[in-house]
């Protein structure tokens, strides 16, 4: 196939960076989530599938939603923007 007729995949990444000895990978159908102690990698787990959610109610892929249509959904399951 060639580079023009390849669909493009986008992938949210999320790090845990705080750490209580244990490694974690949760990986999901758009996503990949790394680190964090057991409560941090459950709520980025949350965060993930409820954006997932929010995409499918709308019809929509990940890699349809623009920046600014990303961010709105992603302030509705609660992740906050830092400045």
């Amino acid at each position: 196939m060639s580079n023009a007729k390849k669909k493009t995949k986008a992938m949210m990444l999320g790090l845990g960076l705080d750490s209580d000895g244990h490694k974690r990978i949760t990986k999901g159908d758009n996503f990949t989530l790394i680190g964090g102690t057991q409560d941090t990698h459950e709520q980025m787990t949350e965060k993930a599938i409820k954006i997932n959610e929010k995409l499918k109610s709308r019809g929509k892929r990940l890699e349809e939603v623009s920046r600014e249509e990303f961010n709105d959904i992603a302030q509705e399951v609660g992740l906050k923007k830092n400045s």
